[in-house]
């Protein structure tokens, strides 16, 4: 049975039990937030919508996106992904992760390390094979 969210970094996983959140950010060139919605189903995570503040070089909101509140939001063309993969920074602000209503940072609940943070639907009793992290 799948129970939330594994969340891996360089020697460390935390377990969110939440099914349900947001990864949101801020460009680090042009200072507009994005927001990508996900949600835990089976062994997958789905991305049932995104948003984008407005736009900038290179960045500009994809086809079909309809502006709404300040916010052009469009369903993502990927939808299913088995993992996500955050490449996170010191030099750069962080992910933050939104659950119930409210947003804080990735580093306050997973540590930030320079490379690959991945998000994975987990198991309430085992970690996803190959995973190498303890738990928190």
């Amino acid at each position: 049975m799948l129970a939330g969210l594994c969340i891996f970094t360089a020697g460390a996983m935390v377990r969110l039990p939440d099914t349900s959140f947001t990864l949101a950010w801020t460009h680090s060139i042009e200072k507009v937030r994005w927001e990508e919605d996900y949600r835990v189903v089976g062994e997958y995570i789905e991305a049932p919508l995104a948003r984008v503040k407005g736009s900038g070089a290179g960045m500009e909101p994809p086809d079909g996106a309809v502006l709404k509140n300040g916010w052009w939001q469009y369903r993502p063309v990927i939808t299913r992904h088995r993992e996500l993969r955050l490449t996170r920074s010191p030099y750069a602000a962080d992910y933050e992760i939104c659950m119930r209503g409210a947003c804080r940072s990735l580093s306050d609940v997973a540590p930030q390390t320079e490379g690959v943070t991945r998000i994975v639907a987990c198991a309430s009793t085992a970690l996803p094979a190959g995973s190498g992290g303890k738990k928190h």
